[in-house]
């Protein structure tokens, strides 16, 4: 079987969390997500489940086109995987996704990280701490270092992660998203000028 991509998305989206957490990172994209497609239409991480309360926070397929992302600064890498860890990727996220009232944000994980702390929790993830949780259980290993331990800045230091774009989130989505609105317009001219020419004949 051939080869996959997966994209690595992360995001400056401004919220308190994400300034609270650059004051130790000293970055500005603070936010990690896991994304399978290129118009980042399935995108998913840990994070605020209600967009005007951030103390509520879990699993989430987020929504690039609203909320804390309509203002948001980013850097998308893409990564080959073997379809085999594709699938993994896949299931891993169907299976928390299918019990996600289990799974909460794992703010005392976020303040470990930060003094490095070694801090395991079962059914918490921060965002960062998630999408390496997905890569390193399909079988792909990203990072020497544990998951939990895992910042959203270690992303860019990876030679296995291509970068695709860096600058306004809503400029990629127009731009990805009307390439692939454009792509079957052809097709669709070429469907009603075959049955104009059968109901012609």
């Amino acid at each position: 079987m051939g080869k996959r991509t997966i994209y690595i998305v992360l995001t400056d989206t401004g919220t308190l969390l994400s300034k609270a957490i650059g004051m130790y990172t000293r970055k500005d994209l603070n936010h990690a997500s896991i994304a399978f497609d290129e118009q980042l239409t399935e995108m998913y991480s840990f994070g605020r489940k209600q967009r005007h309360n951030p103390f509520v926070g879990g699993f989430v397929k987020e929504n690039v086109v609203e909320g804390i992302f309509e203002h948001a600064g980013c850097a998308i890498f893409s990564c080959e995987v073997t379809a085999e860890e594709y699938v993994k990727m896949r299931d891993k996220i169907r299976q928390i996704e299918q019990t996600k009232e289990l799974y909460r944000y794992n703010f005392i994980g976020l303040f470990a990280v930060a003094v490095n702390k070694d801090l395991q929790r079962k059914h918490a993830f921060f965002c960062s701490q998630f999408v390496a949780t997905i890569v390193n259980e399909s079988g792909m290993k990203m990072f020497t270092i544990k998951p939990n331990l895992v910042q959203p800045h270690h992303f860019t230091q990876l030679k296995c992660l291509k970068p695709v774009y860096e600058g306004d989130l809503q400029s990629y989505i127009r731009n990805v998203r009307e390439i692939e609105e454009r792509v079957p317009v052809p097709q669709r001219t070429g469907m009603w000028r075959h049955l104009a020419v059968r109901i012609l004949s």
